[in-house]
C-alpha cells in the first residue's frame, strides 16, 4: 500500500509556477507533433495523394486550440453545467482545472475536419495519424492525474492500493495508472500496428481508436469513483461510461460506412 504524497507543482518560482499537469500537455503535444510528422513522411510513400509535411505544423495549431476549447466546453457541459450556468465567468478560468477528454476529442475531430477541408486532404488520414499519437498525451495526462491525486479510484484491499490523504483515508485503486496503461501504452501500440500493416485502409485507426478507447475507458470506470458533483447517472452509470458508449457507437458507424 502506498500513501500518496506527491506535489502537483513541479517548480515554484513565486509568480511563475510549473505544474505536472501543464507539463503533461506540453510533452503530449510535442511528442505527438514529432511522431506525427514522421508517420506522415513514411505513409505518404504508399498513399495516392500529396501533402506538404510542413502543413502538419499548422494542423498542430488547430489541434491545440481544439483541445483547449473542446476540453473546457466538454467539462462545462458534461460535468458541471449547473455550476457554470450560475458562474459563467468561471468558464474562462482554465487554470483552476476542469477539462474533459471527450470534449477535447470532439474538438479535435471538428478542428481536423476544418483543416482537411481547407487543405484538401483526407480527413480520415489525418485522424488516423492523430489516433496513433494521441495515446502519448493520454498517458502523460493520466500520470499527471495520479500525481495531482485526482480522479481517484474506488476503495479496495488490493496490495497496490493507494491512500490519497487529500481525498480520504481509505485505500483506493490507482485508476489513473490503469488508464495510463490501457488508454496510453496499450492503445498506442495497437494503433501503430494497425497503421503500419501492409493492408492498411484509411479510416481504420479512426474507428478503432473510438472502439478501443471506449472499451478501455468503460473498463476503467468500474475502478474509478464517479465525479463528485454529478455522481452516477440514473444511479448506475458514470458520465465517462455514457460518453464512451457514444464513442463506441460512433466507431461502429464509421466502420460500417467505410467497409
Amino acid at each position: 500500500m502506498y500513501i500518496h504524497n506527491l506535489d502537483p507543482v513541479l517548480f515554484d518560482f513565486g509568480l511563475f509556477v510549473i505544474r505536472w499537469y501543464s507539463l503533461a500537455y506540453i510533452l503530449g503535444i510535442f511528442a505527438g507533433w514529432w511522431l506525427g510528422k514522421r508517420i506522415i513522411y513514411k505513409k505518404l510513400n504508399t498513399l495516392n495523394f500529396n501533402f506538404d509535411i510542413k502543413e502538419f505544423d499548422n494542423l498542430i495549431t488547430y489541434i491545440i486550440v481544439s483541445i483547449i476549447v473542446g476540453g473546457r466546453l466538454g467539462y462545462v457541459l458534461f460535468y458541471n453545467f449547473e455550476y457554470y450556468i450560475l458562474s459563467p465567468i468561471d468558464v474562462f478560468k482554465i487554470w483552476k482545472g476542469g477539462m474533459s477528454f471527450h470534449g477535447a476529442l470532439i474538438g479535435i475531430i471538428f478542428g481536423t475536419y476544418l483543416f482537411s477541408i481547407k487543405k484538401n486532404i483526407s480527413t480520415f488520414f489525418l485522424l488516423d495519424v492523430i489516433a496513433c499519437v494521441s495515446p502519448i498525451g493520454i498517458f502523460f495526462g493520466r500520470i499527471a492525474n495520479f500525481i495531482n491525486g485526482e480522479l481517484v479510484g474506488k476503495t479496495t484491499s488490493v496490495p497496490w492500493g493507494v491512500i490519497f490523504p487529500q481525498f480520504d483515508a481509505f485505500s483506493r485503486h490507482p485508476s489513473q495508472l490503469y488508464e495510463a496503461i490501457l488508454e496510453g501504452l496499450i492503445l498506442f501500440v495497437i494503433m501503430n500496428l494497425l497503421l503500419f500493416r501492409k493492408n492498411y485502409i484509411i479510416g481504420t485507426c479512426s474507428y478503432m481508436f473510438l472502439l478501443l478507447y471506449g472499451c478501455f475507458r468503460i473498463f476503467s470506470e468500474f475502478f474509478r469513483e464517479p465525479d463528485v458533483q454529478i455522481g452516477y447517472l440514473l444511479n448506475f452509470i458514470s458520465m465517462g461510461t455514457l460518453l464512451s458508449i457514444f464513442m463506441i457507437i460512433g466507431g461502429i458507424i464509421i466502420f460500417l460506412k467505410r467497409r
